[in-house]
């Protein structure tokens, strides 16, 4: 008899299968496979034009791949995008155009809905919770461009949430802040991380390292085994070079040790 306390394997929501992807016939991506499964927190690391973008467009349909399969929530992306929310790197706007925090959080319901078509009062509800997630609520007449960049953030992820996303990804969302607000939103995904999947890409190894649940390295290959660890081999890999890491949040070494002038002597 089975004990329906037993948990059963996990929930695959991403499925990456021997992806090939590029721009113009140009490879940026190269047999890339990953599992994602539900509630994972993945941190992908890797150097400027390893990848890590590419990657986040074929998932979100921006672009298609040369070889291989992606699934999302076990349907094609076209279908399966629905479920995706988005944080994008940079949002560029104009500061002075009057566009309030309310309208902003709001642009996440307008894929669920016809061209032209009404706000219901179930958007409006759904637009509070996601300000009232990252608490923003409280803000919801400000300008967007009165705020901080950090603020701003948080609205960006309200309006991805507002898209009501069982997958969020992230693309370098704290690129333009500072430590502790760094620090602030990290917490804020580990709450998300109760009920979504996060996908985040990052340049900072140690942030992520000490807030995600587990670590890949991306440089035109994957180099993801579903762990916390990043080990000197998978950056030998994904760098191409000799990399020092130390512990968690303890400051690390990016360049290969060598002699100095002075020991030499």
């Amino acid at each position: 008899m089975n004990d329906e306390r037993t948990p059963g394997p996990p929930r695959e929501v991403i499925s990456v299968r021997h992806l090939w992807a590029g721009y113009d016939g140009e490879l940026v991506l190269e047999d890339v496979n990953l599992s994602v499964n539900k509630l994972d927190f993945i941190g992908l690391i890797g150097p400027n034009g390893g990848g890590k973008t590419t990657l986040l467009k074929v998932l979100l349909g921006l672009l298609s791949p040369m070889q291989g399969q992606v699934r999302i929530m076990g349907k094609d992306v076209p279908e399966g995008r629905r479920y995706i929310g988005y944080v994008p790197q940079t949002v560029a706007f104009d500061q002075d155009f009057p566009i309030s925090v309310w309208d902003v959080a709001q642009m996440g319901r307008l894929g669920t809905r016809r061209l032209l078509q009404r706000y219901t009062a179930e958007d409006n509800e759904l637009v509070a919770q996601a300000l009232r997630n990252v608490d923003m609520l409280h803000l919801r007449d400000r300008p967007i461009g009165a705020l901080s960049g950090g603020q701003r953030q948080r609205v960006y992820i309200a309006r991805a949430l507002a898209a009501e996303p069982k997958i969020l990804l992230l693309d370098e969302p704290l690129s333009s802040v500072d430590f502790q607000v760094s620090k602030d939103i990290y917490e804020l995904l580990s709450l998300l991380n109760e009920y979504l999947t996060i996908l985040l890409v990052s340049h900072d190894m140690n942030a992520i390292s000490s807030h995600v649940k587990t670590i890949g390295c991306l440089n035109r290959r994957l180099f993801y085994h579903a762990q916390r660890q990043i080990t000197p081999d998978m950056m030998q890999a994904a760098y191409g070079c000799p990399i020092d890491l130390i512990a968690h949040g303890v400051p690390h070494r990016v360049f290969e040790q060598h002699d100095s002038k002075e020991s030499r002597e």
